[in-house]
């Protein structure tokens, strides 16, 4: 049989719709607001209320998981990793899951000490 054959040849899975990708554009944006707001209400502590200062505790947290959804939806829609084989996804994410936890690794290394010690 030939590579070429119809018969070789494997299924391909189906693209999404132009409306999908409007709404993961409208995601996007909305997602992009938040982290707006989000550092808007760290950069602002003298307005009132509890939530904002909780929000400012926890800006980085916050903007990370609100960066990483961003990310996974561009790589699975726009970057077509969704209807790609696993093995594609899985070589394109491995190393981005080792590089974040090797960064929150140095982040607690070095800015627990200093949070111990009292350091700024």
């Amino acid at each position: 049989m030939d590579l070429l054959d119809p018969r070789v040849v494997h299924k391909e899975r189906t693209h999404p719709s132009t409306a999908i990708y409007v709404r993961i554009a409208v995601v996007l944006v909305v997602l992009t607001a938040l982290e707006v707001l989000a550092y808007e209400m760290a950069r602002r502590q003298d307005l009132p209320g509890l939530f904002v200062r909780a929000v400012g505790a926890a800006i980085i947290p916050i903007l990370v998981i609100l960066s990483a959804i961003k990310f996974a939806l561009v790589a699975m829609f726009y970057m077509h990793l969704k209807q790609d084989a696993k093995l594609f996804s899985g070589v394109f994410l491995f190393p981005i899951i080792i590089a974040v936890a090797l960064a929150f690794a140095l982040l607690l290394l070095f800015a627990v000490p200093q949070l111990i010690a009292g350091g700024h």
